[in-house]
């Protein structure tokens, strides 16, 4: 156990604000081939050669930040990010309207299907557009996002006194703009992250009231990405994302899946749905349907949505 904790002591990176020294939170880390990790709420990630043997090169980012490449060998402890003053955008700080409002809420899609559902890896984020439809002022004050925790075969397997299997996985929500009907600008640079369990059932209601997120005239985006499995704390744990599968075009790294899964829909009419690579450079948004994306079980059996839930506080014009 003591060599175990001196190889994690030894191979942890801090990223850190060169103007400030405060940690950047999940930072990401690419590696260059479409593969990644992040960096936890501390700025700490844990990279060495035994883990990723075949990496030479890191390439670090945050919103606000310039991109840094960094080589992997004698990777240093504490890597400085310095800002980058031309993204960060002036932030637009808006009082909480007064007088009357009321409360509207787009409910979230939600089914019990095992095999409609996406599986995910830390690769992808999702997002899912919501149009305004008037000039009213709103406010989001929860997300609600579909989850499944287990199989199709809960049910039976619960009968049988079979204990759900225990899991702990950190996700991260961002909110854009609507860039040309793509997600564009963040409207936060709050870091909103929770914890899903086994615990959890259909739907994850995050509470976002604290943030003063306002739907802008032209729509919102709202997206989700896993960061991987947690502690018990909600701390990221330095788990291996990928696996390493031999086959005749030699190896090849498979990446883990994590729980709970996302129950996809044929439920919703039009098409809002969006997803993207993290871990490529230059990564760009595309529509989740078959013109984009060629090899899909979903979007096979016509599955083109993922069902977010919104619940917003509606008013009058001020």
């Amino acid at each position: 156990m003591l060599a175990a904790l001196t190889f994690v002591v030894k191979a942890q990176t801090s990223i850190l604000d060169a103007e400030t020294n405060h940690p950047v939170s999940y930072a990401t880390i690419s590696f260059g081939n479409g593969n990644g990790i992040f960096a936890d709420d501390a700025g700490k990630f844990i990279f060495s050669k035994k883990l990723y043997r075949d990496i030479d090169t890191l390439y670090i980012s945050s919103l606000g930040f310039k991109d840094l490449k960094i080589a992997t060998e004698n990777l240093p402890k504490t890597i400085h990010l310095k800002s980058e003053v031309d993204m960060l955008q002036e932030v637009i700080v808006k009082t909480k309207p007064k007088g009357k409002f009321k409360i509207e809420k787009v409910k979230p899609t939600i089914h019990e299907d095992y095999y409609k559902c996406w599986l995910p890896t830390i690769e992808s984020e999702i997002a899912v557009f919501f149009p305004n439809e008037n000039a009213k002022t709103k406010r989001l004050t929860t997300v609600y996002l579909p989850i499944k925790v287990e199989a199709k075969a809960w049910r039976k397997r619960k009968q049988a006194k079979t204990k759900k299997k225990s899991f702990s996985t950190l996700f991260r929500v961002n909110f854009y703009e609507n860039n040309d009907g793509f997600p564009g600008d963040v409207l936060t640079y709050d870091k909103i992250v929770f914890v899903a369990t086994e615990a959890n059932e259909k739907a994850y209601e995050l509470d976002v009231s604290k943030y003063d997120i306002y739907i802008p005239k032209s729509g919102i985006f709202v997206s989700l990405q896993i960061l991987g499995y947690a502690d018990k704390n909600g701390k990221l744990l330095p788990n291996k994302k990928y696996q390493e599968v031999k086959t005749k075009r030699g190896i090849v790294k498979v990446s883990t899946t994590f729980r709970p899964l996302l129950p996809f829909t044929d439920q919703i009419p039009v098409k809002r749905t969006y997803v993207k690579r993290i871990f490529l450079n230059g990564n760009k948004w595309v529509l989740y349907d078959k013109k984009n994306i060629q090899r899909s079980n979903l979007l096979q059996a016509g599955l083109n949505n993922y069902g977010i839930g919104l619940k917003m506080e509606v008013y009058k014009n001020n």
